[in-house]
């Protein structure tokens, strides 16, 4: 065994090229053996093993800068950087994140969780590089579908005029995580049917240099085309092309579905795990507005899964012009649903929240300032979303509820996420979002609510204090008030507020009647959240207002219960600090 005695790439500097290939092989042993325990990105990680072990070999990390895009395919650097234990002993798996982290190793560069950011970071550590009279090696790794995102075309674009050491390796496996949408990707295609020599060259058209390699798991071949790219004075596009899930032939064959996941058995990739969850709502609600709307359209930016339009599913729609996946991008989605319901359609786009985070100017300026009446779903938003701290989204109400214009609704169960959907989609006055947490649940409860008038629910009316919840919260603070009753006898208020751009005023003034305290509960952010915003409100009355969210930090690996917890956020909490008060 060779990966045993690697401890640093300058260890793999001592072997013979010819036993590369065996050191691949045990390095993509050693992935397969955590990523079938433990889950995590598995296609993404097992196409750039020879690839990473070549790069290393070449190049002289951590003087030679690597910059992984998104960072999900960087496993097989980390057990090449003094991480293989995390790999290889079940007991340490935790010991590292699924992510590039500087914290973790002097080999990464940056914590990095979002897409087409690699050429960007990469051009400013050789501006940085530059500045300070140094020569070493930036390298830049990105993946074809990255390439569709805006500040990925926006760093090639910069990046032809530069004229200084800069390698852009583009792992070119013809897929994202669904498959690749773009007019781009048919010059691909043409450069890979043409072994590079096509024409149509978008790298070249930027004016950067180019070279093409068919097979990226080639060691020798690898290591050859990066000696001949190391120290370059100029930037050059490294072409290689990659077979993602490469060498689990189930993994080969559905690039989708093992794009990430849980445990799986080896030898067949059954799941460990098997997913035994209910109905989409999202999907259901959905398929519902598309089968009879001729006029509607749903829009995803590369996550089709998270609106339930998985492989085998979308394509129907597809061919009926009502799905568009436009890659990574989720700025020209947004732009394009607006353009949409201001021409007359129904458009709907939906994307998780971290990603949503990019949107902003085109939410704000491109379609509410337009007042164009495009509906938008935020998947996973708050504590109960992704929990990596390359992928939270905590403060979706402080990015969205402020904007002028936009209705940024809250369902606290299935069936107003439901209602609420019909009403965007139907209503021509305003965009409106929904906040999709993932926590929501069937009430048993049917919901007609006219959500053209916007009114907070009171849940269970009571005296002297009251709990606003949002959103997926409310079962927490109806088991709140029980346990309020049960320790003092008194029935408190429990109110769903319904949407968090705004207050019900008429309500809150009503309060002060007979109650003397609100508590405000929300799995996002504390600050400039909904709850600082029904204390504004009250102001310098005599009214007291507890408002409890998150903490303003990078929070990760976290359990959301155990969060919120920490934040005063639980049944056992609440009840006490109520019971206190009255």
């Amino acid at each position: 065994m060779y990966l045993e005695n690697i401890n640093s790439p300058a260890d793999i500097k001592k072997l013979e090229i010819s036993q590369l290939r065996t050191l691949a092989d045990e390095t993509r042993d050693a992935l397969i053996n955590k990523i079938s325990k433990a889950g995590g990105h598995q296609g993404p990680n097992l196409g750039v093993v020879e690839m990473t072990v070549a790069l290393h070999y070449v190049f002289d990390s951590p003087k030679d800068k690597i910059v992984f895009d998104v960072s999900h395919q960087c496993y097989p650097h980390k057990i090449l950087t003094g991480r293989k234990e995390a790999f290889l002993d079940e007991a340490h798996f935790h010991d590292i994140t699924g992510y590039t982290n500087p914290n973790e190793s002097e080999h990464d560069m940056f914590i990095v969780g979002h897409t087409s950011t690699s050429v960007s970071l990469a051009l400013g550590l050789a501006k940085g590089r530059d500045l300070n009279g140094r020569k070493e090696n930036i390298i830049a790794l990105i993946g074809d579908g990255s390439l569709s995102g805006g500040e990925a075309l926006e760093a090639l674009d910069y990046a032809g005029e530069y004229d200084k050491n800069l390698i852009i390796i583009v792992n070119d496996n013809d897929q994202s995580i669904a498959e690749n949408h773009g007019g781009m990707y048919k010059t691909l295609k043409k450069l890979r049917e043409n072994g590079g020599k096509a024409e149509d060259n978008i790298f070249k058209a930027m004016g950067l240099d180019y070279c093409y390699l068919d097979d990226g798991h080639d060691t020798d071949k690898l290591v050859a085309l990066f000696k001949e790219a190391k120290d370059i004075d100029h930037p050059i596009v490294l072409h290689i092309h990659t077979i993602k899930g490469k060498g689990l032939p189930y993994a080969e064959e559905n690039r989708e579905a093992w794009h990430a996941g849980g445990p799986f058995h080896v030898e067949d990739g059954s799941p460990v795990y098997p997913f035994e969850g209910g109905e989409n709502v999202v999907f259901n609600c959905l398929k519902e507005l598309l089968d009879n709307n001729s006029n509607a359209i749903a829009l995803n930016a590369a996550t089709p899964m998270g609106l339930g339009f998985v492989q085998g599913v979308r394509e129907e729609y597809v061919k009926r012009g009502q799905f568009i996946d436009v890659g990574i991008a989720e700025e020209n989605a947004v732009a394009m649903a607006g353009g949409i319901a201001r021409n007359g359609g129904t458009a709907v786009f939906g994307t998780f929240a971290p990603f949503f985070q990019r949107t902003y100017d085109q939410m704000s300026h491109d379609v509410c300032l337009n007042d164009s009446p495009a509906t938008f779903l935020i998947l996973s938003p708050g504590a109960y979303g992704m929990n990596s701290n390359t992928h939270i989204a905590l403060c979706d109400i402080q990015m969205f509820a402020h904007i002028p214009n936009l209705i940024y609704l809250a369902p606290a169960s299935n069936e107003e996420f439901t209602q609420m959907f019909r009403f965007a989609t139907s209503q021509k006055e305003h965009p409106v979002a929904i906040r999709v947490a993932p926590n929501l649940a069937d009430s048993g409860k049917a919901d007609d609510t006219d959500y053209s008038v916007l009114k907070n629910k009171v849940e269970r009316r009571g005296t002297k204090a009251a709990i606003i919840a949002v959103g997926g919260l409310l079962p927490m603070a109806l088991e709140a008030a029980d346990k309020v009753k049960e320790m003092t006898g008194t029935d408190i208020t429990v109110i769903d507020p319904h949407f968090v751009s705004g207050l019900d005023e008429e309500l809150l003034e009503s309060l002060k009647a007979d109650h003397s305290l609100i508590v405000t509960i929300e799995d996002g952010e504390l600050m400039g959240g909904y709850g600082q915003n029904v204390a504004a409100f009250y102001g310098d009355s005599e009214m007291k207002v507890h408002c409890h969210g998150i903490s303003k930090a990078f929070h990760t690996e976290f359990k959301p219960e155990e969060l919120l917890a920490e934040h005063g956020i639980s049944v056992s909490a609440l009840a006490e600090e109520i019971a206190k008060a009255l």
